[in-house]
């Protein structure tokens, strides 16, 4: 597997854990080699200075997050900044497009910078001005000039955010005046404004002429605002994940109909051109997208991303506005776990024998007896799965004498399990009794 000793850490620790990797996921993609051409694509057009929005749909289990983080590393490899946003009514309220916005500051990232990486994008993008400002014959030896310059170019660059969000424009200023100045305290609470923080002191919004608080409508303003400095700073462009957000079909009524008013909106102006330069994915259950409590409230939003799915899996559209994800079927959980075992063997200490004892029959066979403790329910046996590979993995690699054909009994506690595994492994067990611990050569798993 071509991975840094860093990236493959970093998979096998979040594995370990039971989370989906931040990074290092295109080693571990199988089955989304069907979506790389047309999200691709997409990502190009972005990239151009369009804007694009993808609904992802998938039931609980089926990899929606995974496919969301395995989109954002192939487009920070692209060159995009991306955010990752779960949605959440106390959290992350969707009706609340400010707090959305202060969420896509908050987990702000690059390919170089881990979240929040909105300092460096900021910093970077006042860099790329005097840089373009001496390429165009400034003297570096006139300060005095050069700085003038650089003012007169941030300017022209901000006419046109200046005109639906002049807080953020003159918040830039002010956070490039008190850098300037040496003011540190300053500094850091015009970047707290420009990240949407509304905490941000009194004293520092009137110095530079800022009333009130950013509001549902000035968020749009200011991710305007955000997609312009990241354009000037040579980025391709953003990539936000607005993740769960079938959440929305649990909160009050009013609540609701706000929040898929929002998503409406925020399709709008996607549409009207408002914001080149963002590739938008939300991802959800089919009962979002399909159900009475979901979109179909708000039929303007369904007609959107309709999407005929009546058809054989196989031939399903990439390109469409919504896609499908179909989950795991055993032989892709087996293929995923091989995938794993081979990127743990690359730096394990016992290498050969990780190899040799979870080889892939052993692979399979624990694939096949995890799936038994879900019930045989396959799609929601990835996490759990995974978090038993690498435990039986570590035992290997640590203790020479660990043989887990021999040593290994496959336990299945309630409290490591989360509510879609719980009610999977409830639904198999109707009926008949289970053993709590089983060996894998002891399970039968009536398939």
């Amino acid at each position: 597997m071509n991975l840094s000793s860093r990236r493959r850490r970093d998979v096998i620790d979040a594995l370990r854990r039971g989370t989906v990797p931040q990074r290092g996921l295109d080693v571990m993609a199988v089955g989304l080699n069907r979506f790389e051409a047309a999200v691709d694509a997409e990502l190009d057009g972005v990239t151009g200075g369009g804007a694009q929005m993808k609904a992802v749909r998938g039931e609980y289990g089926s990899g929606k997050t995974f496919f969301a983080r395995w989109l954002t590393e192939r487009a920070k490899h692209r060159g995009f900044a991306t955010a990752e946003i779960q949605i959440s009514e106390t959290e992350t309220p969707l009706h609340r497009l400010e707090t959305v916005y202060r969420r896509i500051t908050e987990n702000l990232s690059t390919a170089e910078s881990a979240p929040s990486a909105l300092r460096e994008i900021v910093d970077g993008w006042f860099h790329v001005l005097e840089q373009d400002v001496l390429d165009a014959g400034a003297s570096p030896s006139d300060e005095t000039g050069l700085q003038q310059a650089v003012d007169e170019l941030l300017e022209r660059r901000l006419a046109g955010v200046s005109k639906s969000a002049p807080a953020f424009a003159t918040a830039l200023r002010g956070y490039r005046a008190a850098l300037r100045a040496g003011d540190v305290p300053h500094a850091e609470g015009l970047l707290a404004w420009l990240g949407g923080q509304p905490n941000v002191a009194a004293a520092v919004r009137r110095g530079v002429g800022i009333r009130g608080d950013l509001d549902h409508f000035g968020a749009l303003g200011f991710l305007q605002g955000l997609l312009a400095v990241l354009r000037d700073s040579d980025y391709a462009g953003l990539v936000v994940v607005l993740d769960e957000v079938e959440t929305l079909q649990r909160v009050r009524s009013d609540v609701r109909e706000k929040s898929l008013n929002a998503l409406r909106q925020l399709m709008d102006e996607v549409d009207s051109g408002r914001f080149p330069g963002l590739y938008l994915v939300i991802t959800g259950t089919p009962a979002f997208y399909d159900g009475q409590q979901g979109m179909r409230r708000l039929p303007p939003l369904a007609q959107r991303l309709a999407t005929d799915f009546t058809g054989d899996p196989r031939f399903d559209n990439p390109r469409a506005p919504q896609i499908r994800l179909g989950g795991f079927t055993q032989d892709s959980l087996v293929e995923l776990g091989t995938r794993v075992r081979d990127i743990y063997a690359d730096g394990a200490d016992a290498a050969g024998r990780v190899e040799d004892l979870v080889d892939d029959a052993y692979v399979g066979d624990l694939a096949r007896a995890v799936a038994g403790e879900l019930g045989g329910k396959v799609g929601v046996a990835p996490r759990l799965y995974l978090r038993k590979l690498v435990d039986v993995m570590d035992r290997v690699d640590q203790f020479e004498e660990f043989q887990p054909r021999r040593d290994y009994a496959l336990t299945v506690d309630g409290s490591e399990l989360r509510e879609t595994e719980l009610e999977a492994r409830e639904l198999g067990v109707v009926g008949r009794p289970r053993p709590s611990a089983l060996s894998v050569d002891e399970i039968d798993l009536e398939l």
